[in-house]
């Protein structure tokens, strides 16, 4: 199955070393699900990537973040901040490689906030990082708060894009894996698809 992933990924100019190393991570980590599930962006999918498997192990979180911060400038941001939860185990550890400043942004009645006293200073150069996007929502409230404070979204980098190519940001993209499963409108699943409970396992 995650063979099939690779060839259809959108990155066809990745290392296709990279590539099999990534996927026996996800495959050693349990952290690719079938059945019926509902996204974040509510989007329904017949697959589910669940980074919280692979963050159980953080040899493999290591690795993972290793890889991701070999495709960035190291730089161009002088802070990582991530979106909480999915992005919190992974932001943490790449910010911990390049030696940079973490923060992150959670939820507060259903919308992202900075909290716990954190600060961005004017013009402060900050790298999103996050671990699956679909249609990038968390993604854009981050960078939306960014800007509020002041700072400037050096770049956006995420452990797996599942959005078919479709997201674009503000800040450039940095992607380590591309899984081009479809998405269904709730309102239009197909009957395989329909005859499953629906299932919000969560990232």
């Amino acid at each position: 199955m995650l063979d099939a992933i690779a060839r259809c990924s959108h990155r066809p100019y990745m290392s296709d070393v990279i590539d099999q190393e990534v996927l026996q991570i996800f495959r050693d980590s349990g952290a690719l699900l079938e059945g019926h599930f509902i996204l974040r962006s509510g989007l329904r999918s017949g697959h589910f990537f669940q980074c919280a498997r692979v963050c159980e192990r953080m040899d493999k979180v290591t690795r993972l973040a290793e890889m991701l911060l070999a495709k960035i400038d190291l730089a161009s941001f002088d802070t990582v901040l991530a979106p909480a939860m999915g992005g919190l185990v992974i932001g943490q550890e790449l910010a911990r490689q390049a030696g940079k400043r973490f923060l992150f942004v959670e939820k507060v009645d259903d919308k992202l906030a900075l909290r716990r006293n954190f600060k961005i200073a004017p013009g402060e150069r900050l790298l999103v990082v996050e671990d699956v996007i679909t249609r990038g929502g968390r993604v854009n409230e981050a960078l939306n708060i960014i800007a509020a404070e002041g700072g400037t979204a050096a770049g956006v980098a995420v452990l797996v894009d599942r959005s078919e190519g479709q997201v674009s940001f503000s800040a450039p993209l940095t992607t380590l894996l591309a899984f081009s499963f479809p998405t269904y409108d709730p309102a239009n699943l197909p009957p395989e698809l329909a005859a499953i409970p629906a299932m919000k396992p969560g990232s």
